[in-house]
C-alpha cells in the first residue's frame, strides 16, 4: 500500500496531462468533421484508459514478463511522446497569455475578441502561430515513435561485443588471462533474418574465447523453433567447451501449461537432445571441472530458478555437490533474481553467476557510465556486472528478442570476459 498514493497521484497527473494535450490537438484541427473528431476522441481516451489500467495490472498482477514489458514500453513511449510535445504547447499558451494581457492593457476597443485575433492567421500566412506550434509539437512527439520503428529495422541484429574484466581473487594461475564468451536468450522462434543471426555468431567466434556460456532461452515455446537455426548455433565452439543452461521458455510451459503431459515431456527431451547435437554441455543441476595445466575451476549449471510466476526447477544443492575443493565456482543460472533470491543467502562459495532473462526490456539507454530501462522497476539486477561483498553477477541482455521485434538503446549482446586473479 506504500506506493499506492504515489501511483494514484501519478495517474491523476497523467490524466490532466492527457486533457491538456487532447484540447491542444483538437483546437488545431478545427476542420475535422464531427464524426472524425468523435472517433479520434474515442481512440485517444480508450488508449489512455487501457494504458493506465495496464500499468496497475503490471504492478499488482503476476502478468507474463512479455506482457509487462509491452505495457511498460508503451507507457514510457507514450509519456516520452507527450513530453516531447509539451514545450511547444506551453510556449503557445504563454505566447497567447502575453498577447491577451498586452491587449487588455493597451485597448479594450478592438472589433474582435482577443482570442479570435490571436488565433487568426495574419494575411499572407498559411498557418496561425498556435497551429504552427502545436503541429511542431506533434512532429517532435513522432520522434520516439520513429525510434521504435528504427529499432526494428536496425536494432534487432545490431550485435555489440562487450568486454569485461572479471576479477576472481582465488583464480588458479593457469586461468589468469583466459577468456570466456557469453550469449543468452537466443529466442530462435522470433528471428526473421538468418544471415544477420549468422553474422552475430561469426562475431562471437572471431573473439576466439577459450570457453563459452549460453545461459538459456533457446526458443520461445517449442523446441522445433530452433530447427532453421540449429546449423548456425552448432558452429559455436571453443577449445575448453561450450556450457549451457535452460531458461524459462525452454520447458514449453507457455505452450503446454505447467502440468506435465506426454507432449511436454517429449518437447523437453527434444530440447536436451538439441543441446547435445549442437555440442553444448547442458548442465541441469550439475557441475563440471574445467582443467588447464593441472589446475581446476568449477562450472555449475542449474535449471531455471525464478521469482514469482517463473518456475523454480533449479536445485542448487545438487549443483554444488563435490565442488568444495575447487577454488573458483562459476554458475550458469538463467534468471538474475536467483542471485539475490538464493545464491547470496545460501551459497557464498559461488564466486560469479551468469544470467540473461531480462533482455534489458529491449528498450532504454546503455552507455559506459549510465544505463536505464523500464525493466529496472522489475529487476534490481538487469544488465551488466554487479557485486555484493565477494560474489558477482553478470546479466547479459540477450542475443535475440521477444514480443517487440526490435531493440532501441539496449542492443543485442555478446560478452567477452577476461578472467583475472587481481
Amino acid at each position: 500500500m506504500g506506493r499506492l498514493p504515489f501511483i494514484i497521484a501519478a495517474c491523476i497527473f497523467i490524466i490532466a496531462f492527457d486533457i491538456y494535450c487532447y484540447k491542444a490537438i483538437v483546437s488545431v484541427f478545427k476542420k475535422w468533421k464531427p464524426g472524425t473528431k468523435k472517433a479520434f476522441g474515442i481512440a485517444y481516451w480508450t488508449y489512455s484508459a487501457l494504458l493506465i489500467i495496464g500499468v496497475f495490472c503490471g504492478i499488482y498482477l503476476n502478468l507474463f514478463l512479455t506482457l509487462r514489458a509491452i505495457i511498460l514500453v508503451a507507457f514510457f513511449l507514450t509519456v516520452a511522446c507527450k513530453m516531447a510535445m509539451l514545450p511547444f504547447l506551453v510556449l503557445d499558451d504563454l505566447r497567447r497569455l502575453f498577447i491577451r494581457i498586452f491587449r487588455k492593457n493597451k485597448t479594450a476597443q478592438l472589433s474582435t475578441t482577443p482570442v479570435q485575433q490571436e488565433t487568426a492567421a495574419i494575411p499572407g500566412e498559411p498557418i496561425t502561430r498556435s497551429a504552427f506550434l502545436v503541429k511542431a509539437g506533434l512532429v517532435a512527439a513522432a520522434v520516439p515513435l520513429t525510434s521504435l520503428s528504427w529499432g526494428i529495422i536496425s536494432g534487432a541484429y545490431d550485435y555489440q561485443v562487450r568486454r569485461v574484466n572479471l576479477i576472481l581473487p582465488n583464480l588458479p594461475k593457469a586461468f589468469d588471462g583466459i577468456t570466456m564468451g557469453q550469449i543468452s536468450d537466443i529466442h530462435s522462434g522470433s528471428f526473421y533474418n538468418k544471415t544477420a543471426v549468422k553474422g552475430g555468431v561469426e562475431m562471437l567466434l572471431s573473439e576466439k574465447p577459450d570457453f563459452i556460456f549460453f545461459t538459456g532461452d533457446l526458443v520461445n515455446n517449442l523446441t522445433n523453433e530452433v530447427r532453421d537455426y540449429q546449423d548456425i548455433f552448432s558452429k559455436v565452439k571453443a577449445p575448453l567447451g561450450v556450457f549451457s543452461s535452460l531458461g524459462n521458455h525452454d520447458y514449453g510451459d507457455y505452450y503446454f501449461g505447467k502440468e506435465s503431459s506426454p507432449a511436454k515431456v517429449k518437447n523437453l527431451k527434444d530440447m536436451v537432445d538439441v543441446h547435445k547435437i549442437m555440442g553444448y554441455d547442458l548442465l541441469m543441476n550439475e557441475n563440471r571441472r574445467l582443467k588447464v595445466d593441472g589446475e581446476e575451476i568449477g562450472i555449475l549449471g542449474i535449471e531455471n530458478w525464478g521469482m514469482g510466476r517463473f518456475p523454480k526447477y533449479g536445485k542448487m544443492e545438487l549443483a554444488v555437490q563435490n565442488t568444495d575443493d575447487l577454488p573458483v565456482k562459476l554458475l550458469l543460472s538463467h534468471d538474475p533474481s536467483h542471485w539475490r533470491g538464493e545464491v547470496l543467502q545460501k551459497y557464498p562459495q559461488i564466486d560469479a553467476m551468469f544470467s540473461g532473462h531480462t533482455h534489458g526490456m529491449q528498450f532504454g539507454v546503455r552507455l559506459k557510465e549510465y544505463q536505464w530501462s523500464p525493466v529496472q522497476y522489475i529487476y534490481k539486477e538487469w544488465a551488466g556486472l554487479y557485486q555484493e561483498q565477494k560474489q558477482q553477477l553478470y546479466v547479459n541482455v540477450g542475443y535475440g528478442f521477444l514480443g517487440y521485434p526490435g531493440r532501441v538503446g539496449i542492443l543485442p549482446e555478446i560478452t567477452i570476459f577476461t578472467l583475472k586473479r587481481a
